[in-house]
């Protein structure tokens, strides 16, 4: 009898960890609310939604990463450019995104597929035997840091940076990693 209950006491205390891990993940993966202009700041600024990105495969590519700005002219149109940025042993400024400028002097920049891909993760696009869009990773992804971001007016000389971080990936971002090379959605190379 001894056995039983000490069987079912470990049991219970699995499904206990189990409950309180996924119930952690569910708190840490709560959305943060949504950033705001400084109103203090006269002219250009610009934030970036979320600041603070992984660079696991899956997360980065189901994250949206956008660019908001406001202080430009009207009609204009903004090219957002990450700043020295260490590639392939270089230090090169990658550009990201683009936006036009709405009547108010607003813009939103989304940083798109392709871009995440090449880009970020230093992958390529490709299909496997169904046709279906696969990421190709053969290197490493853009170095863990904090960047300054950098949008540009083309039409005058506005300039507005904001400051966006890239940080390793965590485990649970590995473990969807895993999952997309075992559905053949991720090549490892």
């Amino acid at each position: 009898m001894n056995v039983l209950r000490e069987y079912s006491s470990k049991r219970v205390l699995l499904a206990a960890v189990i409950a309180a891990g996924l119930a952690i993940m569910l708190v840490a993966g709560c959305a943060t609310a949504p950033k705001e202009f400084d109103p203090t700041i006269k002219g250009p600024q610009m934030i970036v939604e979320p600041d603070t990105v992984s660079t696991g495969v899956v997360s980065l590519l189901r994250t949206p990463l956008l660019f908001r700005g406001k202080g430009f002219d009207p009609g204009d149109s903004v090219f957002v450019t990450l700043v020295n940025v260490n590639k392939g042993g270089k230090t090169v400024h990658i550009p990201i995104a683009d936006g036009e400028v709405d009547k108010n002097g607003h813009f939103t920049a989304k940083v798109g597929t392709l871009v995440k891909v090449a880009e970020l993760l230093n992958a390529k696009l490709g299909s496997n035997k169904k046709l279906e869009s696969i990421v190709i990773v053969s290197r490493p992804p853009i170095p863990p840091g904090t960047y300054t971001a950098r949008a540009v007016s083309m039409e005058s000389d506005k300039i507005a940076v904001c400051k966006v971080t890239f940080v390793p990936p965590g485990l649970l971002d590995r473990f969807k990693d895993w999952v997309g090379k075992k559905k053949g959605k991720i090549v490892f190379k």
